[in-house]
């Protein structure tokens, strides 16, 4: 339910990215940008493909993420997609939405406006863990905007919850996000993130000592905007909700409606979502392919991004390579 980090539509109006008054990080070959759309504001990271006419990515981070979790691996798929992570609503440099719905549903709409006012759809998309709820609602309910789906320890409901996710659950309960602020408050960065890694990391000791500093600069960056608290605890409870509702707007329902190509990566340490639910989602999503990694945690895209490129590249090559010859 948590990721790291460490790293009717019209048309967008796009400009650079904001500065913030800390800078966000950008790697070689990325760009930013800001797209304005009525209501919402989202920035944007592009890896464009090493070439033109390659088909469209787009990724989708998890809960406390943001688009720089995808920054290992969109450069290992530059040769077979053209990229763009997603900042979701209130996280990374997306300032909080207008209407404050920080819902799965909401931000589903999101990125469906996103795509519709860019003209990119179908998109190979990707997402992880409130990420992978979102896209797979996204598949579900438009599916002419999905071509393939690579779900990253996606955060779909459980019955029972390991115990160390419960922290994060927690934060949905009104006044707990606030209170944990409050009795954080002397908290370091750098603890923050050590917290942050070894919940979502099988093995931390795999984060370099300049990627740990990078991820302290950005939890810096981050603890300064007004904002965040609220857009964590309100992304919980939009979490929480989700796993609730139940009929045809339940994610496991979704979740069978899905009719693109899937592919699932589960890690075996991943302490957010059990790993114990990859058979259950092989079941759901139809004609669905899983990766397990045993030794991977919650971002296997940001600990083993080679292993989860390869086989995202299977994916996609077997689906270009169909829709080629139809």
């Amino acid at each position: 339910m948590s990721s790291t980090e460490l790293p009717g539509t019209r048309s967008a109006d796009t400009a650079p990215a904001p500065s913030p008054r800390r800078v966000v990080r950008v790697a070689d070959g990325e760009e930013l940008r800001s797209v304005a759309l009525p209501g919402l504001t989202l920035t944007v990271r592009s890896r464009p493909g090493v070439r033109t006419g390659l088909p469209p990515a787009l990724y989708v981070h998890g809960l406390g993420g943001s688009s720089q979790n995808w920054s290992a691996l969109m450069p290992l798929l530059a040769d077979l997609v053209d990229g763009e992570a997603v900042d979701l609503p209130g996280f990374g440099v997306s300032p909080p939405p207008d209407d404050g719905n920080y819902s799965v549903t909401g931000h589903a709409r999101a990125v469906i406006r996103l795509l519709d006012a860019s003209g990119r759809g179908p998109v190979h998309l990707f997402g992880n863990s409130l990420g992978g709820a979102v896209v797979t609602r996204v598949a579900a309910v438009r599916p002419d905007l999905v071509r393939t789906l690579t779900l990253v320890s996606p955060a779909l409901p459980e019955l029972r919850a390991q115990r160390s996710a419960w922290p994060t659950a927690l934060l949905a309960v009104p006044g707990v996000a606030g209170l944990f602020a409050r009795l954080s408050r002397d908290w370091t960065a750098e603890q923050r993130v050590r917290g942050v890694l070894a919940l979502c990391y099988g093995d931390p000791g795999l984060v370099t000592d300049e990627g740990l500093r990078h991820a302290v600069e950005e939890m810096e960056r981050r603890l300064e905007l007004p904002y965040f608290w609220d857009a964590m605890a309100r992304s919980s409870r939009g979490i929480v909700d989700a796993y609730t509702l139940g009929g045809q707007h339940g994610l496991w329902r979704q979740a069978e409606r899905v009719l693109a190509p899937t592919l699932l990566i589960y890690g075996g340490r991943d302490r957010l979502v059990s790993y114990r639910m990859a058979r259950r989602a092989a079941a759901a999503f139809r004609g669905s392919r899983l990766l397990s990694l045993p030794d991977a945690g919650h971002v296997a895209m940001m600990e083993y991004p080679e292993t989860v490129a390869a086989a995202a590249r299977e994916l996609i090559a077997d689906h270009d390579a169909r829709h080629d010859g139809s």
